[in-house]
Order: C-alpha cells, then structure tokens, then sequence
C-alpha cells in the first residue's frame, strides 16, 4: 500500500470556509466541534490531519481529475476527545500535487 506526500497541500479556505463551517448539507462542523476544533484553532486540525497523512493510504477511486486515495486515522482533539476518520486525498493528473479533499466520521 502506498503513503502519499507528506507535504501535501490542505488549503486553508478547505478547514476554514468548510469543515468547520456549519453546512446545510453534509456538514461536518459538528462533528469535528466533538473533539474541540473550531475557527479558532484550525491551525490544529490542518497538523492533525498531517499526522493522519503518515498512514497507509488506498486507492479510492480514479477520475479524470486524478487518483483520490482514503486515508483512515485517528484525530487526537484538543479536548482530549478522538474521532476516527476517513480522509480523502487527491493526486492531481496533471501536477502530481498531492491534496486534501475532504474527511468523514468513520
């Protein structure tokens, strides 16, 4: 099985205009509120998604757009609450950049 780039690029406006945003459609908010993230530490959930990045990752599905690979792993939240996920990460076709897409309560 396969690591990707640990250097991969999870763009900011991803956490901050996203995930920790509360969706009317397949939010994720609450969930990562579970274990204390929010817009003021994002900072944390971007190197804990990091420390996920280090795990083995499986080829989820290939698009026009690029390999997307899962990656399962455990965030450690900053109030002491962990939550399993499943993370999702694209390798574009084109640039060969490694990025973030998205997680899901696993």
């Amino acid at each position: 099985m396969p690591y990707l780039n640990p250097n991969a690029t999870i763009p900011p406006a991803k956490l901050t205009q996203y995930l920790l945003v509360l969706q009317p459609k397949d939010d994720k908010s609450g969930f990562l509120a579970q274990a204390g993230y929010n817009l003021d530490n994002w900072q944390v959930l971007e190197q804990d998604l990091r420390r996920i990045l280090l795990n083995e990752a499986n080829l989820n599905k290939q698009t026009k757009f690029g390999d997307i690979y899962e990656i399962k792993g455990l965030l450690q939240g900053v109030n002491g609450i962990n939550l399993r996920v499943s993370s999702y990460w694209i390798i574009d076709s084109l640039t060969k950049e490694t990025r973030f897409v998205t997680l899901l309560p696993d």
